[in-house]
């Protein structure tokens, strides 16, 4: 299983920068899980498009789906070429509803709706989710599959009930928007680094990434925040490749 990380920023991304990307390969499969603004050119430094399995969203703030409304004329342009015969799958949340209708296009994708709770088969992976505490509908996502196990923690604030299920994970890709001193002051909707070095220390993580990461904050001090907690941690490097 290995792990590409084509962007790692959020809300927006900064100069040369993308939002929330990740390749996620095993075997014959390869999933697109999130596609923000500037990934799918970055995805293409990696993968041929038409070799595409599915594409999982944690949810549908713009952040992580914006580039999902190019992809599809791609996804147009090669079935139409004779180059992929299939839509595309595409399994996310399916609310807000309006968003959820508004990436369709043609017939090239399937969007799949998904929930917390649910688990399904896609390629060489086995797929669980779980809903997370967001402002929208947004799923934590763990893939299983050759014997090992790789997490996601999508959006979130911090809640007991995500330790158990990335517990023994061998890769946990986390969020870290914030420093702990934000949400001391009483920001929400996402995780702080030192939430996310916690949860990996809870649930026996081997190796924690952190992501999502504001452009314009202290990417050094998030990192020396989680490791005062989990010292395995690391940034989640953009074009880094990842052996899971």
């Amino acid at each position: 299983m290995e792990l590409t990380v084509l962007g790692n920023n959020g809300p927006y991304p900064g100069a040369g920068r993308a939002c929330s990307g990740y390749l996620l390969t095993q075997g014959s499969t390869s999933i697109l899980l999130d596609c923000g603004s500037g990934v799918v050119a970055r995805l293409q430094q990696y993968l041929d498009l038409n070799r595409l399995t599915a594409v999982v969203l944690s949810h549908l703030h713009y952040d992580h789906i914006s580039d999902l409304y190019v992809l599809r004329y791609a996804v147009d342009a090669a079935r139409r070429g004779g180059l992929r015969r299939e839509p595309l799958p595409i399994f996310c949340p399916a609310e807000p509803e309006a968003l959820f209708t508004s990436l369709q296009y043609k017939d090239n994708f399937t969007l799949n709706p998904v929930r917390g709770g649910d688990s399904l088969a896609i390629g060489d992976f086995s797929v669980s989710f779980l809903w997370t505490v967001h402002a929208l509908p947004c799923l934590a996502v763990g893939f299983a599959g050759g014997g090992r196990h790789f997490a996601y923690s999508g959006d979130t604030e911090h809640f007991e009930g995500l330790v158990p299920f990335i517990a023994g994970a061998h890769l946990f890709l986390c969020e870290a928007n914030y420093r702990h001193q934000d949400i001391g002051a009483g920001k929400g909707n996402h995780l702080s680094a030192h939430q996310a070095a916690t949860l990996a220390e809870e649930a026996g993580i081997e190796k924690l990434l952190l992501t999502h990461l504001n452009p314009e904050g202290d990417e050094e001090g998030l990192l020396a925040e989680a490791r005062e907690v989990f010292p395995q941690a690391e940034l989640a490097r953009e074009g880094g490749i990842y052996r899971i």
